[in-house]
């Protein structure tokens, strides 16, 4: 247990992501390309690469304004130039931006069904106070056949 907060002190791994990205609503972990993957309504939002980075979906104009603004924690490959997609280096970013951005990629990728029930408020069971029965119903005298 030391070693894996060890290792958290300096980077983020691959188990930080994964957990992370199971704790968002309906995801799922499938193998992409031999990585790891992890998918919403059967859309991959995110994809380990190795293990020190993971790709990610954005839109780009986001992309172009994380490449700009944090250069060592974000980078684009050729393979990648023409996806909405980028590189997040897990030996650099911080826990809440990465939490953030996977959340992000997860509401890009995940249903109308999905999202609409993740928005919803947890359902509660009415206490005794708040439960009206019906007024009994009077019968009038029987009939006789």
């Amino acid at each position: 247990m030391a070693k894996k907060q060890a290792q958290r002190k300096g980077r983020l791994t691959v188990d930080d992501v994964r957990e992370l990205a199971l704790a968002l609503p309906a995801t799922q972990e499938r193998p992409s390309y031999g990585t790891p993957g992890f998918r919403v309504s059967d859309k991959l939002f995110a994809r380990v690469l190795d293990e020190d980075s993971i790709v990610l979906k954005v839109d780009f104009d986001h992309r172009e304004a994380l490449l700009q603004s944090q250069p060592e924690v974000f980078r684009v490959t050729p393979h990648y130039q023409d996806w909405p997609m980028v590189i997040v280096q897990l030996t650099t970013v911080k826990r809440p931006l990465l939490q953030s951005l996977l959340k992000e990629a997860w509401r890009r990728c995940a249903s109308a069904k999905v999202l609409k029930a993740e928005q919803a408020p947890p359902a509660q069971a009415p206490s005794s106070r708040t439960v009206k029965k019906a007024p009994a119903r009077k019968r009038g005298p029987a009939r006789k056949a």
